[in-house]
């Protein structure tokens, strides 16, 4: 492939990026306030909201995410003749997902911190919120920084099961340019670019560790 191709491939798959970014981005955005929430159910003292719960982290990971984008966008037509965006669809797949995973790894970190951090807090005079906003959240996130680093990382490569529903983002642009050209350098080329942006995802969460040192957890 000369020079003047691999520029132009280039072009068409960086046409793409700007999609997956855009998947990636607002999932995080709505997912991981929701994770939140779902972890905080779970842990609930109400016996309904935690078995409910419960049920939906269950139904999410042990069911493929490609099975819940095809069930999130094709059901409302099917069961109410309603049909809608297959982008909203897929945002909203993605971020119910992820949200059950981020869940599980806010509940950990959660349960993680110590019972007396708590009680000190409440002590001092602070509320639930303020010691769970103040106290407890910022630990928490020192914690968890490893583990959600995965699953951020996860739902970079994740997104190009966009395409299922027909969202156009940068792995199936570079399909289609390998099927038009006989070729596997649009794949390769695609294979880079995903490595680019989870090294940048990488380095990125190592920074965050770092400035967060000065929460010595024992």
């Amino acid at each position: 492939m000369d020079i003047e191709n691999l520029l132009n491939l280039i072009k068409i798959l960086g046409s793409g990026i700007g999609t997956s970014l855009m998947i990636f981005f607002l999932t995080l955005i709505f997912s991981i306030p929701l994770g939140i929430l779902v972890a905080l159910a779970r842990n609930s003292k109400i016996k309904i909201v935690a078995q409910i719960t419960n049920i939906y982290i269950l139904l999410i990971r042990g069911t493929p995410i490609m099975l819940q984008i095809i069930f999130i966008y094709f059901a409302p037509y099917y069961l109410v003749r309603l049909s809608y965006d297959r982008f909203i669809a897929l945002i909203i797949a993605f971020s119910i997902n992820y949200a059950a995973y981020f869940a599980e790894i806010f509940r950990s970190g959660i349960n993680s911190i110590p019972q007396g951090q708590r009680e000190a807090a409440y002590t001092l005079g602070m509320n639930k919120v303020q010691t769970f906003f103040s106290v407890i959240l910022p630990q928490v996130i020192k914690r968890i920084l490893p583990p959600l680093s995965n699953e951020v990382i996860s739902l970079m490569k994740t997104t190009s099961l966009a395409q299922i529903i027909g969202v156009t983002e940068m792995f199936s642009l570079a399909q289609k340019q390998a099927s038009y050209q006989f070729s596997i350098v649009p794949l390769c080329m695609a294979g880079l670019f995903y490595l680019v942006l989870c090294g940048f995802i990488t380095i990125s969460f190592h920074i965050a560790e770092k400035k967060l040192d000065y929460y010595k957890i024992t």
